[in-house]
């Protein structure tokens, strides 16, 4: 690296590559180190709406009614749509449930080996609450088929099968490139061979002084160019076989750039979302096994930025393990750190600082279904469950 050059943001290992830790150097020879990446980041995608057919159906209520004004239409809206299995008597199999949201119905058609049914085309998103754990919905064997249910359970008819109808190909994503790479190693070898199969790689994220803040994503390398950026440079495209890390983990590793934070409270900047991607970060920066704080500390907790539920565990991980320090991302996780070798165990008082603020931006009204529904549905703990929670794993909370 020359004088004023920047150091290179990215490095490229083979996939079986010994895995380093965070705020080190990974071993070995890189295949390519990277002065940065171009389409790395990537938003969730929306639900895709999908085409369905409910075969052999006997409608009724809401769906019955839908059906004249589709024939007319070409579309009427249906709703939210639950498919329960049946047994082979006909009954209600249990547990079993799937789900399709913001229904349309497109049209039907009478069924040739029974006209008293119908096949029913819908337009659906696929719903992505814990019901939906499968692709398609289940059922017991030589069960006769589905109990069509509305939102609130009300009874739409039954039909014998689902059939997802495909339209097309899935769009295909685009490769990430990998701009101005200085190749090395076994890539560095096959290019010059000419050979077509590159490998697969993972690709780490490097602070200035060139040790690893976070793994960024895994695929395989699919062609190169040779790169505007310099002589003896290529740009490489990456195939991701891994979901691409969301917008707010650049914004994180930029905070990051100087290696682990020096000083408390640079997360405070971000976003929920980056919030949540700085305590990915922080997990992986955190030594397991690390002794614990004798029983009975005192924490200080700097309650002025917590203003959602990833600042309560970016400012609990800084009080109790220093800036970008880690204490959990949840309660599951930091009832596990409660336990100990993760910097402090209880018993503990905690004095939570300027804690007014929490107090406003979290609410106080609890949720009642907190702890009986799958994480991925529940709402975030209000205020007061919060601290009952801490209380209940022997912390003991002084507000301030």
């Amino acid at each position: 690296m020359t004088a004023g050059e920047e150091p290179p943001k990215y490095r490229l290992v083979p996939y079986e590559a010994e895995a380093a830790p965070c705020g080190t150097e990974a071993p070995g020879e890189p295949w390519a180190l990277c002065a940065d990446a171009e389409g790395l980041f990537g938003a969730p995608l929306p639900p895709s709406r999908r085409t369905y057919e409910l075969l052999g159906c006997a409608p009724q209520g809401d769906l019955m009614k839908a059906l004249p004004h589709a024939r007319v239409r070409r579309t009427a809206p249906l709703g939210t749509l639950r498919l329960e299995g049946l047994d082979r008597t006909g009954e209600r199999a249990g547990p079993w449930a799937w789900c399709l949201e913001d229904v349309r119905v497109l049209g039907d058609r009478p069924r040739v080996d029974d006209p008293s049914l119908a096949d029913i085309t819908v337009e659906a998103s696929e719903s992505e609450s814990a019901e939906n754990a499968t692709e398609s919905p289940r059922r017991p064997p030589r069960s006769p088929g589905y109990l069509l249910l509305g939102a609130d359970g009300e009874p739409w008819g039954t039909c014998r099968d689902l059939a997802h109808i495909r339209l097309g190909p899935e769009p295909a994503e685009a490769p990430i490139r990998l701009l101005g790479c200085s190749p090395g190693g076994a890539l560095r070898a096959a290019l010059d061979a000419g050979d077509e199969d590159l490998g697969h790689g993972r690709l780490l994220r490097l602070d200035v002084h060139g040790s690893t803040v976070q793994q960024a994503v895994e695929g395989e390398v699919t062609a190169w160019i040779p790169s505007a950026r310099g002589q003896g440079l290529v740009d490489l495209a990456l195939d991701p076989w891994s979901e691409r890390p969301p917008p707010g983990a650049a914004e994180v590793w930029d905070l990051w750039w100087e290696g682990r934070p020096s000083t408390p409270g640079r997360w405070a900047r971000c976003g929920p979302e980056a919030r949540s991607c700085w305590l990915d970060t922080a997990r992986h920066h955190h030594a397991r096994g690390a002794p614990s704080a004798p029983d009975g500390t005192t924490i200080h907790l700097d309650g002025r930025h917590i203003t959602d539920h990833p600042g309560f565990h970016c400012a609990l991980g800084e009080a109790v393990n220093g800036p970008g320090g880690y204490f959990g991302r949840s309660l599951d996780t930091l009832g596990a750190c409660l336990r100990g070798e993760r910097g402090a165990r209880r018993p503990f008082t905690l004095v939570w600082h300027a804690s007014a603020v929490a107090r406003s931006c979290l609410g106080t009204t609890p949720h009642t279904d907190f702890g009986r529904i799958p994480p991925t549905d529940h709402h975030p703990p209000a205020f007061e469950e919060l601290l009952a929670f801490l209380g209940e794993k022997g912390v003991d909370v002084r507000l301030d």
